[in-house]
């Protein structure tokens, strides 16, 4: 059976090319390296943010909103989390650089400013390396549950709590916290209309 467009390995391949497209752009149209690399590291820092939260919100939306779109983000929804590693992956190699460039960079940050991103990507590898059939049948259901269920948390926290600290530096940074917001909200509702769903199909079957 050959691999349909935009499904399975080649959507995470097309995400993975426009993530590096995007970084190689984003460092070539500034005339300074460092100014460039700054730019790549916000937009991948963006890319990463929407495919996370579409992994996030995607099977909420399935139940929300029942469409053959909302059921695609479903059946996607591991590729989508791959393409958001990748993304991030690739925004972790570019500070590396902008640190290695700027040297005052490092210095400046303290043991509670690397803190989050670093149980972040933490999450990020395991989840990543879990995605994969071998992986996950060492750890088991029941502990891939717990540690996907836990990093989709601490995740969409840390990027809360990113976003949360610069708004005094920019209003424009309530856009982005208030998005993670309704992701959260989204998706607790839709786990309140999942477990009603399943709480009214034994008494439809007994009707």
């Amino acid at each position: 059976m050959t691999p349909q467009p935009f499904k399975g390995w080649p959507l995470f391949s097309l995400l993975a090319v426009f993530i590096l497209i995007m970084s190689a752009l984003a460092v070539a149209l500034q005339p300074d390296l460092i100014e460039g690399l700054r730019s790549a590291i916000r937009a991948t820092a963006r890319s990463s943010f929407v495919l996370f939260l579409t992994a996030f919100t995607a099977s909420a939306f399935a139940v929300l909103i029942p469409s053959p779109v909302t059921k695609a983000l479903v059946r996607e929804r591991r590729f989508i989390g791959l393409a958001f590693a990748f993304s991030h992956a690739v925004h972790a190699v570019l500070i590396y650089a902008y640190g290695q460039l700027n040297t005052g960079f490092w210095p400046m940050r303290s043991l509670i400013d690397n803190t989050p991103g670093t149980v972040a990507y933490g999450f990020i590898l395991l989840m990543a390396i879990t995605s994969f059939k071998g992986p996950a049948q060492l750890l088991g259901a029941k502990a891939w549950k717990t540690l996907h269920t836990t990093g989709l948390w601490i995740i969409v926290a840390v990027f809360a709590y990113a976003n949360f600290k610069r708004i005094p530096m920019s209003a424009w940074y309530i856009l982005p916290f208030g998005m993670v917001c309704a992701a959260v909200a989204i998706r607790l509702v839709g786990k309140l209309a999942q477990a009603n769903k399943r709480r009214q199909q034994p008494a439809r079957a007994a009707a």
